[in-house]
């Protein structure tokens, strides 16, 4: 089956290298790179995110609608608690969504934070870069906006799964409400680790998120980052998802960068423009990004936040491409097998593994 996936793809890819009129760098090998989640979900069909973007790129498909057609895949799987219809909620049992698009070639961009009721608001963002002036609208407005350009709002996006993780969440954490200050993070957090390990939800959804990027044969470079963000967050928390240089950034001259795990750190830094910069100087996307990487365990100096080795105690990781098709994923830890990202190119969709900056796990 993987064979008849690679033929196909590379007979996808034909046409656009053969037909008259089309000016194609020679040196750009075109590729897709996304969070893993982007080659492990199908809502029921036959293709992954990242097999259906570069299906779509390689048939001369704009780049940007290509990824977004993949990540609305994955936004619209009940079975990825990390995204769109299904994400795990906020503290109050509402799914608040955040999105970001850039499109090099057109240099824009558009976003939105906290929007309730769209199963893809990456597409509702390509909607704010396309018909307004502006890069990011948030909230109850941004519901509004969704509404009247003809996308359907639904009441609730919780799924059995992610109403019964949050469920138990709550059942769990109520009691902690009342524990000294200082000492309720900790305890929250052991909450959220002991549900990992009894299976509620997966460890890598903690902090949600997919993001995906992609080059073309004729170096035409885009980004979209999509996520349900922080599990059981406080209401209208945004995180760096849907935030311009930190959760997505793309020159469309250089390259792009995405990330996902803890926004926070990322934020700080708005380390995707700190990966795209890199890159401009000539460094290569796995060297570009573990500089990033580096920049966030520098900043990382609150004790809370920081493991008995005097670490990070959580995980960002980046996924990172340049204009000529080179590209990376990285992150602060890959502690695991199962710590890996997700490409699709002429050889076909596969996971590769990601390249830690940092020995061992976040504890």
């Amino acid at each position: 089956m993987a064979t008849t996936a690679v033929a196909g793809l590379a007979a996808a890819a034909q046409p656009l290298t053969a037909a008259p009129g089309v000016r194609v760098q020679s040196s750009v090998r075109p590729v897709v790179v996304s969070s893993s989640n982007g080659y492990r979900f199908k809502n029921g069909g036959t293709r992954t995110c990242v097999e259906t973007a570069f299906e779509q790129m390689m048939r001369g498909t704009d780049v940007l609608d290509a990824l977004i057609a993949g990540v609305n895949i994955v936004e619209l799987d009940p079975l990825d608690t990390s995204v769109g219809y299904g994400g795990l909620p906020n503290a109050d049992g509402v799914v608040q969504l955040d999105a970001s698009v850039m499109h090099g070639p057109r240099k824009r961009a558009g976003a939105v934070g906290a929007i309730e009721g769209v199963r893809t608001p990456s597409l509702v963002a390509k909607a704010v870069m396309d018909s307004t002036d502006h890069h990011l609208i948030v909230g109850k407005d941004a519901q509004t906006f969704a509404r009247g350009m003809g996308f359907t709002i639904e009441a609730d996006l919780n799924t059995e799964t992610s109403r019964k993780a949050w469920l138990e969440w709550k059942r769990r954490s109520d009691p902690l409400h009342y524990l000294d200050p200082n000492r309720r993070e900790a305890a929250l957090r052991d909450v959220m680790l002991s549900m990992v390990a009894d299976g509620f939800i997966n460890e890598n959804h903690i902090y949600g998120t997919i993001n995906c990027n992609g080059v073309n044969a004729r170096g035409e470079v885009c980004g979209v980052t999509t996520t349900s963000g922080l599990a059981w967050k406080i209401p209208g928390r945004l995180g760096d998802s849907p935030i311009l240089g930190a959760g997505l950034y793309v020159d469309g001259e250089v390259g792009a960068a995405g990330s996902t795990g803890r926004g926070e750190a990322n934020l700080f830094s708005l380390c995707s423009m700190l990966v795209v910069e890199e890159m401009r100087r000539g460094r290569h996307p796995k060297d570009a990004g573990l500089d990033a990487c580096r920049r966030i365990q520098r900043n990382t100096i609150e004790k809370r936040l920081l493991n008995d080795r005097g670490l990070p105690n959580f995980n960002v990781n980046f996924y990172v491409l340049n204009a000529k098709g080179e590209y990376a994923g990285v992150a602060l830890y890959a502690p695991t097998a199962g710590s890996t990202f997700a490409v699709c190119d002429e050889k076909g969709p596969r996971l590769e593994r990601v390249e830690p900056l940092l020995e061992g796990s976040t504890t």
